[in-house]
């Protein structure tokens, strides 16, 4: 073995025993000031190369004013806290460094890819599913919108799409990477049709019925309904059933980005809130959002086995050079090299179980609706309405969410976005972290309460 590697290797434990304790000593960290911070932390890139422990220091030190996402202050994002399964897998599969195209490179991290795909796909519901993890949930829709464009326009792939105007069906709640995803295919992000949604903040069918209808009137080329399994602010579930059924009265490709929500599946108890998920032509899932494990992991879901492989192969003898299509993922994945995000899933999958994973949803969903509790019983907050899974959305009183946001994260209390819920501005406390505990929810909004006293 290298000697520097050797001993890099030999003081990973420590350095990242020391980050992990800093997230309980300092879970929100001083803010470093963008101008001027990359002299600060000696980010330049050196003209001699530096001798190793030199660079591990400087990894330390780097490390070390890198907000934290896994201390007990930070709502902020739908991912937090640490899987020790999944973060020792992770680590690894960095070591292993395989690329996930053939099996000839990744031998058996390929039949766990297969395996997890088999597993997810069950669980949406799909009888003989296919699927591949990708670099997050934003490339999973992508290649849903993909497949449905050219399902709709089947000569897209060959010659280009020909100007006609294709039409994409959303939520106004909807993840931002569908619009964005339409302007990388060259189908204009001007037609994606946002459909209304209800006080819940759930899409409409009979207002999303007639938007498909009228624009079949009008000459224009249904492609793809996009339902949310969990919207990015309110946590919101589109009903996926009633949608299913406008789906197959116009012959249109019903996508379901669950990339946050997705994982209720695992819970008996929470999967009615994904009803008729069974029917949608593909799914989007994301494992580092709920499931806790480190970025990224996120898998696309499609219900007929064969469709990724007949819309994304490209013919590649100096690559794919043998075994079988199931065995070679990069004949299904919009990459060629592609990193093992598979092992982290399937080593947390070890530790928790299905029946731990079960019982942490359940413990997630109890955290949050104790801090809508906490909030709905309060004088001084306003609860926007009760959360559909761990999104908690509210306002202290006359005060405003976004400076409260921003002043809690400067004065190092906490780490919590706003957003916008029926024209106003809210704080949105995403309770992901399985390892809160109720009196950290008092913190929360004490800390709240200091920093509006101060407006």
């Amino acid at each position: 073995m290298h000697d520097d590697l050797a001993r890099s290797l030999g003081r990973l434990s420590q350095l990242a025993l020391d980050f992990a304790r800093l997230d309980e000593e300092t879970p929100v960290r001083p803010i470093l000031d963008p101008d001027g911070g990359a002299e600060r932390l000696a980010l330049a890139l050196p003209e001699q190369g530096l001798d190793i422990d030199t660079v591990l220091d400087k990894l330390a030190q780097l490390l070390h004013a890198t907000p934290s996402t896994s201390g007990r202050r930070f709502f902020n994002q739908l991912f937090a806290g640490r899987d020790p399964a999944a973060t020792v897998a992770d680590m690894l599969a960095s070591l292993a460094n395989n690329s996930m195209y053939t099996y000839k490179v990744a031998g058996p991290m390929v039949l766990v890819e297969n395996l997890l795909v088999k597993e997810m796909g069950a669980l949406a519901g799909f009888d003989d599913p296919e699927g591949v993890f990708t670099p997050g949930g934003s490339l999973s829709n992508l290649a849903a919108l993909l497949c449905a464009r050219n399902g709709a326009v089947p000569m897209a792939r060959e010659t280009g799409v020909d100007g006609r105007p294709l039409r994409v069906y959303s939520s106004a709640e909807a993840h931002y990477s569908i619009r964005k995803g339409l302007g990388m295919l060259g189908m204009g992000r001007d037609n994606l049709v946002s459909i209304a949604c209800d006080t819940e903040g759930q899409m409409s069918p009979t207002a999303l019925d007639a938007a498909i209808a009228a624009d079949k009137a009008a000459g224009l080329t249904p492609v793809m309904i996009n339902a949310t399994a969990g919207t990015t602010v309110q946590g919101a579930f589109d009903p996926i059933d009633a949608i299913a059924d406008v789906a197959e009265k116009h012959g249109v490709w019903l996508h379901v980005d669950g990339a946050f929500g997705g994982t209720l599946l695992l819970s008996e108890r929470q999967r009615p809130k994904l009803a008729g998920l069974s029917r949608a032509d593909s799914f989007t899932w994301d494992a580092h959002k709920m499931m806790g494990v480190p970025l990224i992991c996120s898998v696309i879901l499609v219900r007929q086995r064969g469709l990724l492989t007949r819309l994304l192969n490209e013919s590649a003898s100096y690559l794919f050079q043998g075994d079988t299509d199931l065995h070679n993922p990069g004949t299904r994945s919009l990459q060629c090299g592609r990193r093992n995000d598979v092992l982290k899933l399937w080593a947390a999958w070890q530790y928790h179980g299905r029946a731990g994973y079960a019982a942490r949803v359940e413990h997630q969903l109890a955290l949050a609706n104790a801090l809508a509790d906490r909030v709905e019983a309060a004088d001084d907050f306003t609860l926007t309405r009760r959360p559909a899974s761990l999104n908690v959305c509210f306002v202290l009183n006359d005060k405003p969410a976004d400076i409260i946001c921003t002043q809690l994260n400067e004065r190092g209390l906490a780490m919590v976005g706003h957003g916008t819920v029926d024209g106003q501005m809210i704080i949105r406390a995403a309770v992901v972290n399985p390892n809160l505990e109720e009196a950290d929810l008092d913190e929360l909004l004490r800390s709240i309460r200091e920093v509006g006293d101060t407006l």
